[in-house]
């Protein structure tokens, strides 16, 4: 089975739910705690939440090149291993058993999978709290690809690779050692996504994404994503601090009340899966 790493920041509300989502999928877990400055009481609720990060890094606020580093560097602790890259609002749903798809891999001499964002979001487009004891899928029931819409931001994630090879800023590509990426709707090293697309159910948006978005734009003001945060926070201003959950363009339906994600459940999946792979 694969490794499992995760950087974790600002918000630790999704983390025990994600990190639950994939215990019995993954091997180890690996959590590197990023402290945004010495006063920073995030290693105390991580901490709580009886977890013992792998690392813990202090550097200025939103620094995701750093985390990028990061991230490469714990894979490389396994070189030849498996891993689930994966922020911690994520949870990766693939369509067969992972130990099946890393098979394939091995076989065919694929490095990487990729899937992307599948975003969720509460009932009527609201923004839900969570705490520990909530159940996250009944809490954001509704499934929809507005991200990208609203603001122009990569919807694209590597979600499990060989421990050698690096991602990019985002985890939205592998970078190589020839200056080059993996975008582009193929390549030779990764699963085809015509057999494995994996979708990333994605827990940004709940009751504090608000204040994350204007934070971001604010502190970050010279760099493309602060830019893409801004647009997100005005679109949601303009539909009154809520996802317009009628615009078709969203592509949003409700989830079956399960303890679980099925794969099957959304079922505009291939469609989005089209629109995501060529951008």
């Amino acid at each position: 089975m694969p490794n499992l790493v995760t950087v974790v920041g600002e918000n630790t509300h999704i983390l025990p739910h994600m990190l639950k989502h994939y215990k019995d999928i993954v091997d180890k877990v690996y959590v590197a705690v990023y402290r945004q400055s010495d006063d920073d009481t995030i290693l105390e609720k991580v901490e709580e939440l009886g977890i013992e990060p792998f690392m813990v890094f202090t550097e200025e606020k939103y620094n995701w090149e750093r985390v990028t580093e990061i991230y490469n560097a714990i894979k490389q602790t396994k070189p030849n291993d498996w891993w689930i890259v994966s922020d911690d609002d994520e949870l990766q749903v693939y369509p067969e058993p992972i130990e099946d798809i890393i098979d394939k891999c091995e076989r065919h001499g694929y490095d990487f999978v990729t899937g992307g964002f599948l975003d969720r979001i509460g009932i009527d487009g609201t923004f839900p709290k969570v705490r520990r004891d909530t159940d996250i899928h009944k809490a954001f029931p509704l499934a929809g690809f507005f991200r990208y819409p609203m603001s122009g931001a990569c919807p694209n994630k590597v979600t499990l690779m060989k421990g050698y090879q690096n991602i990019t800023p985002g985890q939205h590509y592998v970078g190589f050692q020839d200056g080059t990426n993996s975008w582009g709707i193929s390549h030779p090293k990764r699963m085809p996504v015509e057999e494995v697309f994996t979708q990333v159910h994605h827990f940004k948006w709940d009751s504090t994404v608000m204040h994350r978005l204007m934070k971001v734009a604010d502190i970050k003001r010279d760099y493309a994503y602060s830019e893409e945060y801004r647009k997100m926070y005005h679109a949601i201003r303009r539909s009154k601090y809520r996802i317009d959950i009628k615009n078709p363009e969203y592509y949003i339906e409700s989830l079956q009340e399960l303890s679980y994600i099925d794969y099957m459940d959304y079922s505009q999946w291939r469609d989005i899966t089209e629109k995501i792979i060529k951008i």
